[in-house]
């Protein structure tokens, strides 16, 4: 059985709540990602802060995004998978959160590494690829919270 381990990036460009939001924004296009982990001073995930976090909590709210940090914006609290789970047990992880990556810690809960929907498609079997696809594209309402 294909464990998180097998399947994950390796080692990810991860920052602090304090970095700038410019440098994250950079970092996601020096590294081809598009989720940030944000650590704390020991290297565990407290957040994570994706494209759409930029883009839904600043520039669409009139906000100055080259003015906040990582910590203003990000996605917290962190859902995260151990290094040791199976690849199912990281679908159900992913499926139930209706997110598309999830940062990797390990037995001491710091951040190792991250998994995400391409990884499972490229070493999961069909059924659980597309099964996990599906879950994670169900449309959610739209609000007006931010129009």
């Amino acid at each position: 059985m294909q464990k998180v381990r097998d399947i994950m990036t390796r080692s990810p460009a991860c920052c602090s709540a304090s970095t700038s939001l410019e440098e994250v924004a950079r970092m996601m296009i020096v590294h081809d990602c598009g989720e940030i982990p944000v650590l704390d001073d020991v290297g565990t995930p407290i957040g994570v802060v994706t494209d759409r976090d930029i883009a839904c909590r600043t520039v669409a709210q009139g906000k100055n995004p080259l003015e906040m940090t990582a910590g203003q914006v990000m996605s917290s609290p962190c859902v995260t998978v151990n290094v040791d789970d199976s690849i199912h047990e990281c679908c159900e992880v992913l499926e139930s959160n209706m997110i598309r990556r999830v940062p990797v810690v390990d037995s001491k809960g710091r951040c190792c590494g991250i998994v995400s929907q391409a990884d499972v498609a490229r070493a999961g079997d069909e059924h659980e690829t597309a099964e996990l696809l599906r879950e994670i594209s169900r449309p959610l309402q739209a609000t007006s919270t931010f129009i």
